[in-house]
């Protein structure tokens, strides 16, 4: 994730980093996000430890990247939309509800954000879900992982991922996606961000560097 501001003439033919990895999972009975918590202004790593997986409602997350200001922003709108259509329908929303109402955002100020979010919880009607959203896009994936480690993982998600995991199966793989892309991409690092969402609710969990699964290059 990035904090670096746009240059001013010229900004929409560079391409734009998004420093960081993101993933989230489904498994039988529910969704893992995971996230490392690294963010930089172009060479400089100005936060070791932020989280990247924001609350959007008691059972729904989403995980950032992108510019951290734009992501954040958008985060706490949804978050703060979501309240108030819980409200008014006196009932928690769906996870769907809360990927539109990301997707919206994101294309109707394409020109102006730069933040790319995983969204990704538990409802009554459809149990775990995952949604990818960028610039308007919105589709439903069995699992999804953005931001600029997600290079260097993605076979290994591939390879790896399986229908109907168990819950611990599926925090174990968040894990080692994550500590792989970590150990790779130069603009991820720090600590690994987990939260666990099913019908009982939510669970974060913080897995230190020094705690991170090793792998043979490592």
């Amino acid at each position: 994730m990035s904090e670096e501001m746009f240059p001013e003439p010229g900004w929409l033919s560079e391409e734009v980093k998004t420093g960081t990895t993101i993933i989230a999972v489904t498994f039988d009975g529910g969704v893992v996000l995971g996230s490392d918590s690294r963010v930089s202004a172009g060479e400089t790593v100005v936060n070791r430890v932020m989280n990247k997986l924001s609350l959007l409602h008691d059972k729904i997350y989403c995980a950032l990247s992108g510019s951290a200001a734009d992501a954040q922003t958008i985060a706490e709108i949804v978050n703060y939309q979501l309240d108030v259509h819980s409200i008014e329908v006196e009932d928690d929303p769906l996870v769907c509800s809360a990927a539109t109402l990301v997707k919206n955002i994101s294309y109707k100020y394409k020109e102006e954000l730069s933040a790319h979010l995983i969204v990704a919880g538990w409802d009554r009607k459809e149990g775990g879900q995952v949604y990818a959203t960028l610039n308007g896009l919105l589709t439903r994936q069995p699992f999804a992982i953005g931001g600029s480690g997600s290079f260097y993982i993605h076979g290994f998600v591939d390879a790896e991922y399986r229908k109907n995991m168990t819950k611990r199966e599926c925090q174990e793989f968040v894990v080692n996606a994550l500590s792989l892309a970590m150990g790779r991409d130069g603009s991820s690092g720090g600590v690994a961000y987990v939260v666990t969402i099913d019908q009982d609710g939510a669970e974060e969990k913080c897995v230190l560097g020094n705690e991170l699964p090793k792998f043979f290059d490592q």
